[in-house]
């Protein structure tokens, strides 16, 4: 059996527990600011990785990813959007960047 999660069944679980006593504006700004604030200690992590030689506590990220993958999709349902719709976007937008995959100077 797999455990994969779709993302709309994700996203459809992590709603169910925002607090209901916020507006669209305080849920949009919450989950924004908290977006950016999970982002951040992702980036601490892999700065002090990179730069002070501390090991990685890959289990640590996974959970601050996750953390970071809940406001998002608080976010986009806010917005009336869902992660798969999200997804697809960003991999058209990805497929007209480079329709060859990556290469160095594009």
């Amino acid at each position: 059996m797999s455990d994969a999660v779709s993302l709309d069944d994700y996203q459809r679980a992590a709603t169910r527990t925002v607090n209901p006593a916020l507006s669209d504006k305080q849920r949009l700004l919450d989950a924004a600011a908290g977006l950016a604030e999970e982002a951040g200690e992702v980036l601490g992590l892999v700065r002090k990785h990179v730069m002070q030689q501390r090991a990685l506590d890959r289990a640590t990220v996974v959970e601050e990813l996750g953390d970071a993958l809940w406001c998002l999709a608080i976010v986009a349902d806010t917005l009336g959007v869902t992660l798969s719709d999200v997804a697809r976007a960003n991999e058209a937008k990805l497929r007209d960047r480079h329709p060859d995959g990556f290469s160095a100077g594009t």
